[in-house]
């Protein structure tokens, strides 16, 4: 078997690798756009080698991925913080973090990592494509308020009812102004129609998954938030205990304490940008609907800060729909902040 190990760069790639059989090794840099490195690849297969390749997981790499596999080839992608961590001298070059993971692979020291599916990582490019598109949305009809409010209109969401869209037009705008408006308004009515596509098919992508319809019994977890969940997530058994899906996704606190002395700073958003932004959507939407999570909202809005206590909920929904999955069971008012919610006389602290 051939051992290699890759720092992987969208341009090229810098390999150490060692022959098992034989014992031989070497260094090589291979470049991307003119096909040297597929065609190293392509020659160890005809050559009828067993290789395994390790690399950090990094983004740009879905074509070299693809390529592994369809060669029949091991592929192990790593943990980039741990790898780093196991990084014993300062010095840092390109072939020195190609020898770095050849030893951990050598040393069945290698930090492997969960790799989603093909299917898993195209359902996801429809999350985010649906989630650019309404991004894109909200900056037009922001813009869109200004021009208004700039006129002396403020009508905040009545802007865009057919009523506060025919007053929209008939203002009398300079004639810049006038070509901004008209087409910041064309570029609207074009989104609309495409965003609500594809929210139909997240509804649909998530009606198929018992688990996402499971995770949507919960007040305030919609299609778009169990989808993501379960694609990100992949599954509850990578995960021993509920505080760890917190920290996936990038939602507790750093630290730096020492001597005795806690020092906690921002939350680390590590993971998922996407999840978390929809955990503490989702969080709010369970506040505004749901009366325990509204006053352990506020409990903690007052307490500390508003943004703090969003980010709070949302990792507290994190680890609920976490347990729901894990055990396979639905929502229910028995599992709110304890043992005995729902029995009249008990308080509820935040912890």
């Amino acid at each position: 078997m051939i051992i290699i190990g890759v720092d992987y760069h969208p341009s090229f790639q810098a390999i150490a690798f060692l022959i098992e059989e034989t014992g031989e090794c070497g260094e090589q840099e291979l470049s991307h756009s003119d096909g040297e490195a597929e065609s190293f690849y392509r020659d160890l297969q005809q050559r009828g080698l067993s290789v395994r390749v390790g690399m950090e997981a990094t983004g740009y790499s879905r074509w070299f991925e693809r390529l592994l596999t369809e060669l029949g080839f091991e592929l192990w992608i790593g943990d980039p913080a741990e790898i780093k961590a196991k990084r014993v001298k300062k010095q840092k070059t390109d072939r020195h973090d190609a020898r770095l993971l050849r030893r951990l692979m050598l040393e069945n020291n290698f930090p492997q990592i969960w790799i989603p599916s093909p299917e898993n990582r195209d359902l996801r490019q429809l999350l985010w494509h649906r989630h650019r598109l309404v991004q894109m949305r909200t900056r037009i009809m922001n813009q869109l308020q200004a021009l208004a409010m700039n006129e002396g209109y403020r009508w905040k969401k009545k802007l865009f009812s057919e009523q506060g869209r025919a007053q929209l037009e008939k203002l009398v705008l300079a004639p810049w102004a006038s070509r901004r408006r008209q087409e910041l308004l064309e570029l609207l009515d074009r989104l609309h129609p495409t965003i609500e596509e594809l929210t139909a098919a997240v509804e649909r992508e998530a009606r198929t998954r018992p688990a996402a319809l499971r995770l949507m019994t919960h007040p305030g977890v919609g299609p778009l938030t169990a989808l993501a969940f379960v694609l990100i997530i992949g599954t509850p058994a990578r995960f021993q205990r509920g505080k760890q899906i917190g920290t996936y996704v990038g939602m507790t606190p750093s630290e730096d304490s020492s001597a005795g002395k806690q020092r906690l700073g921002h939350i680390s958003k590590q993971g998922s940008s996407l999840l978390r932004f929809l955990l503490v959507e989702a969080a709010q939407a369970a506040a505004r609907i749901n009366p325990e999570w509204r006053r352990h909202y506020i409990h903690l809005a007052m307490r500390r800060h508003k943004n703090i206590a969003r980010v709070a909920m949302g990792r507290r929904l994190a680890v609920r729909l976490y347990w729901m999955w894990r055990n396979g069971c639905e929502y229910s008012q028995s599992l709110e902040f304890g043992s005995h919610a729902g029995q009249l006389g008990t308080g509820h602290g935040v912890n």
